[in-house]
């Protein structure tokens, strides 16, 4: 539960005293009293002398009459504690996990509409270092990288979260666009990765600041959340792909105009490739596939692959089906392209460009790979555990399907298969 919504009941209303009324009669009537001030109220969360506050705490700030001019937040040895503002204004986040154990001072000030203003302090202490296991979480988004216009911010748990507990997970991750692009989360059903995008692609040259502030957060009454995580990194240029199982042919299109057009051979019928939209979500110059273990084993070295999928689908070189390529589909579910065609493609492509597949005889799976753009804007919010900002929506004008492009390589899927 939410350290505000936990500890409201403990929380204290303050408000400036009412200002004396210096009238010369007793009868005057309500309307005369129009001009008077309302005076600012402001409820602090933890409330004083609160007790076992876990690291994660913030400071709740719900405000009537008034805005938050001032927070200053200090530890037990007078050091300051750097905070940020929730967009939503209802708290201050510190800039990093409270030490357990520890005593802090938050000191809040708010100016009135009318110009008054009211201060409150309280104490409270964190709890002990939690015994708790962890969920672990890995944030697939890097700093300092290059990321394409289909890049959504993805966080993955192990275990998943139960739905119960996704609100106040949700609530620990930020994402600031510049310029501003609003957004929304989406949860996967079974709770093992966390989306967000815009309603519309990314707009190149977008800064994309990230936080996932999970460190110490009970999730549930089992878990505690394991780290505080953040990246800052760019958007780049318009990079689309689109397959066609149909033609056997591979479109390359950048900034709308198409490059290429490039021959492949997608899965047999046995191991079909799967039809949907994806995001490139790794690239290597060389690798192993290494499915040993697997109805169909083999160990296959590749030169210019490029993840699509966590269960192995994959766009690569393969000199062994140059033959087949634009003709006949015999890949265990992998875009197989010619040497040279794979070494152009790994030079136009980054990680975050979109891919979409048609044609063949199986669809996508929710999850499999970062299938935010997979379902549609209406669809994709009705996965967010937390209410999304009314009239969000695509913009109409929009061209279908326009692209992406990134650089950054998250870390590989438990399992590498390929073909």
């Amino acid at each position: 539960m939410m350290l505000r919504r936990r500890l409201t009941l403990f929380a204290v209303t303050v408000a400036a005293a009412p200002l004396a009324l210096g009238a010369c009669t007793g009868d005057r009537k309500a309307g005369q009293n129009a001009g008077a001030r309302t005076n600012p109220e402001l409820v602090v969360t933890p409330a004083e002398g609160t007790r076992d506050v876990p690291i994660s705490g913030e400071i709740g700030t719900n405000v009537k009459h008034g805005r938050v001019t001032a927070v200053r937040i200090t530890d037990d040895k007078g050091g300051t504690v750097e905070a940020e503002p929730r967009e939503d204004g209802s708290g201050w986040v510190p800039s990093k996990p409270l030490a357990p154990k520890r005593t802090y001072t938050a000191e809040v000030t708010v100016t009135g509409d009318s110009g008054g203003t009211i201060t409150r302090k309280t104490t409270f202490t964190t709890q002990p270092k939690s015994s708790k296991p962890a969920i672990t979480s890995v944030l697939y988004f890097a700093g300092n990288r290059t990321y394409g216009t289909a890049m959504p911010v993805t966080v993955a748990f192990d275990p998943p979260i139960p739905k119960e507990a996704r609100a106040d997970v949700q609530r620990r991750l930020f994402v600031k666009t510049d310029p501003p692009q609003p957004g929304a989360w989406s949860w996967v059903s079974d709770g093992s990765q966390a989306y967000y995008r815009a309603p519309d692609f990314w707009r190149p040259g977008t800064t994309i600041n990230v936080r996932s502030a999970l460190e110490g957060l009970p999730i549930g009454k089992e878990y505690v959340g394991d780290a505080d995580k953040r990246a800052t990194s760019k958007i780049g240029r318009q990079v689309q792909l689109e397959i066609d199982s149909a033609s056997k042919q591979m479109s390359v299109f950048q900034d709308g105009k198409l490059l290429r057009k490039l021959p492949v051979s997608l899965g047999k019928p046995s191991t079909p490739t799967s039809s949907g939209k994806m995001v490139i979500m790794e690239k290597h110059e060389f690798t192993t596939f290494d499915t040993r273990g697997s109805a169909d084993p083999y160990v296959v070295d590749v030169e210019d692959a490029q993840r699509l999928t966590w269960r192995g689908e994959f766009i690569h070189g393969a000199p062994w089906s140059e033959g087949d390529q634009g003709y006949t589909n015999v890949s265990h579910g992998c875009t197989n392209l010619s040497a040279a065609n794979a070494d152009w493609l790994m030079g136009i492509t980054q990680v975050g460009d979109l891919v979409t597949v048609k044609g063949t005889e199986v669809e996508l799976d929710e999850g499999n790979g970062w299938t935010a753009w997979n379902v549609s804007w209406e669809q994709f919010t009705k996965g967010s555990a937390l209410p999304v900002p009314a009239g969000l929506q695509p913009t109409p004008t929009q061209a279908p399907d326009p692209g992406a492009v990134a650089g950054g390589s998250p870390e590989p899927a438990p399992s590498a298969s390929g073909g």
